[in-house]
């Protein structure tokens, strides 16, 4: 039962299901796995950023509990890890709170992007689904919408941001448990930098996104040597006003 006026999670305004399945389809849960699918090449890169962002919480003196706990409800790698990184060297809250804040401002260009792909469901749903916007299911998913409009859309992001949960939970607890007999050999680190290179590169294809990207690039590496992690949060500031001021000017 919905409220009146509300369009339902199941409905579109008409009263017919937005994403009916067709009777050749693989069954009800043939988005969903092909969500999966399209984002488990992803999920290589994935697995080791999950188990860096355990092993850091341990070294910020969070145990097992509090880490799954921090991803669950944050469930953002590159604020996790720069939180933790100012939570271990006891930073102040306002710090750690307003990095995480800026550096996850993107999810929020993201989520009016892909808005109008969610637009016939209701507002539960719609909730559910911004839970799991992470860069990856975004980039994922808007793409197969476009390439392919009769995907059952939130099927489909289901099944992308669903698989990139689980195996960030599933990571999250091994880098606990495991984290401190991982030789650093491994260079497991250096996995974090390629997931997101991997998503930048294809996603800088105009003016005002290679102007932000370049920008918040070259200003974090500068302003590297600042304390309390504070050369992360220049750069992602700079980035996102180059980018704005290039869009602006460039009209």
């Amino acid at each position: 039962m919905t409220v009146e006026g509300e369009i339902s999670d199941d409905t579109s305004p008409d009263g017919t299901s937005p994403d009916a399945t067709s009777p050749d389809d693989a069954g009800l849960y043939g988005d969903v796995w092909a969500g999966v699918r399209d984002v488990s090449p992803l999920l290589l890169g994935i697995a080791p950023f999950a188990l860096v962002a355990g092993i850091a919480a341990v070294d910020a003196g969070l145990g097992l509990a509090e880490a799954v706990g921090m991803s669950v409800i944050v469930f953002a790698g590159a604020s996790q890890l720069a939180a933790l990184g100012l939570i271990g060297e006891n930073a102040p809250l306002a710090v750690v709170v307003g990095t995480a804040v800026v550096i996850n401002l993107r999810v929020v260009m993201y989520s009016a992007s892909i808005a109008p792909h969610f637009a016939d469901y209701g507002r539960r749903l719609r909730a559910g689904l911004a839970y799991l916007l992470t860069d990856q299911a975004y980039a994922i998913s808007v793409a197969e919408f476009e390439a392919n409009p009769e995907r059952s859309r939130w099927r489909y992001y289901l099944g992308a941001g669903g698989g990139l949960w689980v195996v960030w939970q599933i990571g999250t607890v091994l880098g606990v448990v495991v984290g401190a007999s991982v030789p650093d050999a491994w260079g497991l680190t250096f996995a974090v930098p390629l997931v997101f290179i991997a998503l930048l590169v294809p996603a800088m294809k105009d003016r005002p996104t290679t102007a932000a990207g370049v920008a918040a690039g070259t200003v974090a590496v500068v302003a590297a040597g600042l304390p309390l992690n504070l050369g992360l949060l220049t750069g992602a500031v700079s980035g996102i006003l180059v980018g704005l001021l290039t869009e602006v000017f460039g009209e």
